[in-house]
C-alpha cells in the first residue's frame, strides 16, 4: 500500500498534464484551422475516411505540452529520473513535426522521404542512448521477462544498436497505428498505465512521467476521441513511441515491448507483410487493407470497435505481463 504522499507525487502531475491538455486543444485546434494544417486522405483510401480531410493535424502538441507541464512539476520537486524519458519523447515528436511541417504545412505530400525518417530516429535513438548509457551511466542490460534475475547483456556497444532498433521499430508501430479516431491514444494511455504501476512496483523514479502522459492523453481524447476534431499526426505518434521506449528502457523492460506493445507490433507486421506480398505476387494481397485496423474497418467494424477491441487486448497483455517485470 502507497502512502498518501507517494500518490501525490502521481496525482499532481496527471492533473497539471490533463488541464494542460484539455485546456491547450480550445487554443491550438482553431489555430490549426487558421494555417490550414489539415489532414489529406488518400483517394485509394477508406471511403468513409473521406470526410476527415481538412481535420486539423499535429494534435500531439496538445498531449506533448501536458506531459512536458507534468514532468516539468515532478522535476522541479526532484525527480529528475523523468528528464530523459521527456527528451526521448520530445525528439522523436520532433522528428514526427518536420514530416507533419513538410505535409500540411508546405504541401509536400510526401513529406520526409522514408530514408530521412528513418535516419533521423536513428540518430535521435542514438543520441539518447549514448546520453543515458555513457553519460549517466544508467544500466543497459535487458531483464528477460518472465525469468526472474535473468538478464540480456551485449556490451554497451551492443546493447546500444539493440536499443537503437527498438526505438525505431517501436516509433514506427506507433505511427502506424495512428489511424483511426482515438486508437493510438487510447492503446497507449493503456499501455502508459503499466508502466507507471511497473515503475510504483519497482521503485522507479520514472513513475510521475507515466502517470504526466495518462493524464495528457485524457486530455487529448477529449478532441480526438471519434469523431476526432483534431488529429495527432506524426508529431504525436512519434512522440509516443519515444515514450514507450523511454520508460521501457528506464526500467530495464524493452522485451516487454511486443507483448505490451502487440498491437503497436503487429500493425508494423501487417504492413510488411502486406507490401512483400504484393510485390512478390504482383498485385495480390493478405488483408483487405494495411494496416490491420484497415483491414477490420473494411470487414465492417466501426471505428469506435475497432478501438475498443484494440485496447482491450493491450490491456489483457498488459495485465499478464505484470507477471514478468519480476
Amino acid at each position: 500500500m502507497y502512502k498518501e504522499v507517494d500518490l501525490w507525487i502521481l496525482i499532481i502531475p496527471f492533473l497539471i498534464a490533463f488541464a494542460v491538455s484539455l485546456v491547450s486543444g480550445r487554443f491550438l485546434i482553431p489555430f490549426l484551422r487558421r494555417v490550414k494544417a489539415g489532414q489529406t486522405e488518400r483517394d485509394e483510401g477508406l471511403e468513409s475516411h473521406q470526410s476527415k480531410t481538412g481535420t486539423p493535424n499535429m494534435g500531439g502538441f496538445m498531449f506533448l505540452l501536458g506531459a512536458a507541464a507534468g514532468a516539468a512539476y515532478s522535476a522541479y520537486t526532484g525527480r529528475m529520473e523523468v528528464v530523459p524519458v521527456l527528451i526521448l519523447t520530445a525528439a522523436f515528436g520532433a522528428v514526427g513535426f518536420i514530416d507533419d511541417f513538410i505535409k500540411v504545412v508546405l504541401k509536400r505530400s510526401d513529406g520526409l522521404r522514408a530514408w530521412q525518417k528513418f535516419l533521423l530516429q536513428i540518430l535521435v535513438a542514438g543520441a539518447w542512448c549514448y546520453y543515458t548509457g555513457w553519460m549517466l551511466g544508467m544500466p543497459m542490460s535487458f531483464k528477460i521477462p518472465f525469468m526472474p534475475g535473468s538478464f540480456l547483456d551485449f556490451g554497451l556497444e551492443g546493447n546500444t544498436a539493440l536499443m537503437i532498433f527498438i526505438a525505431v521499430a517501436t516509433a514506427n508501430g506507433t505511427n502506424f497505428t495512428d489511424g483511426v479516431d482515438g486508437l493510438a491514444g487510447c492503446v497507449t494511455a493503456a499501455t502508459a498505465l503499466f508502466l507507471t504501476v511497473t515503475a510504483c512496483l519497482t521503485s522507479s523514479g520514472v513513475a510521475p512521467m507515466g502517470a504526466a502522459m495518462i493524464g495528457a492523453l485524457l486530455g487529448f481524447l477529449v478532441y480526438n476521441a471519434y469523431p476526432a476534431k483534431v488529429f495527432m499526426g506524426d508529431t504525436g505518434s512519434l512522440a509516443l513511441g519515444g515514450f514507450v521506449v523511454a520508460m521501457c528502457y528506464s526500467l530495464q523492460l524493452p522485451l516487454l515491448i511486443p507483448v505490451i506493445g502487440f498491437i503497436y507490433m503487429i500493425e508494423v507486421i501487417s504492413v510488411i507483410l502486406q507490401v512483400g506480398y504484393f510485390k512478390i505476387t504482383h498485385g495480390k494481397r493478405i488483408f483487405r487493407m494495411a494496416p490491420i485496423h484497415h483491414h477490420f474497418e473494411k470487414g465492417g467494424w466501426s471505428e469506435v470497435r475497432v478501438v475498443a477491441v484494440f485496447t482491450v487486448v493491450t490491456v489483457l497483455l498488459c495485465a499478464v505481463s505484470l507477471l514478468g517485470i519480476w
